[in-house]
């Protein structure tokens, strides 16, 4: 038996298994049903990594990098969009939802630095339909939402 045979496929952790729920083409709206942007999520590098790219409606565009690290046992995201926004999130599995966290200023351009928190979830135990709920921490210390996307599989 070679090394390479010995050795288990890489990127094939259960961990990193646990935010393929995402994966796939989506339509993204308001909780009103207004239609605000697609979103396409795949795999990358032979299953060890996500990538997003989102296309707004209003023509703001975006993207990220989502992977397992094994040395720090949590899930991160790199997110860069349009508008100058980069998000640097870290988390992982909550109660059956993805959770990612990190510090960085608010979309507004105000230069505050805050809390960001973003979770992403099945809806009702349907594959087809998930929840992306983004929030910042207030300076009061509540969470106040940034975007509340309900994702529906596309076509």
């Amino acid at each position: 038996m070679t090394d390479t045979e010995s050795r288990p496929p890489r990127c094939h952790e259960p961990e990193r298994r646990q935010f393929d729920f995402w994966l796939g083409e989506w339509e993204v709206r308001q909780p009103d049903g207004t239609l605000v942007g697609r979103n396409t999520i795949s795999l990358l590098f032979g299953g060890c990594a996500l990538r997003e790219e989102w296309r707004g409606e209003s023509g703001h565009r975006g993207g990220s990098l989502n992977a397992w690290s094994p040395q720090r046992g949590s899930w991160h995201q790199t997110w860069v969009d349009s508008s100058g926004l980069t998000l640097l999130l870290d988390g992982g599995m909550r109660d059956g939802s993805m959770v990612m966290e990190g510090d960085a200023a608010l979309p507004d351009g105000d230069g505050r630095v805050v809390r960001h928190r973003i979770t992403w979830s099945v809806v009702d135990g349907n594959p087809d339909s998930l929840r992306q709920h983004w929030e910042a921490a207030t300076e009061e210390g509540t969470w106040e939402t940034l975007f509340d996307g309900r994702y529906s599989r596309a076509g």
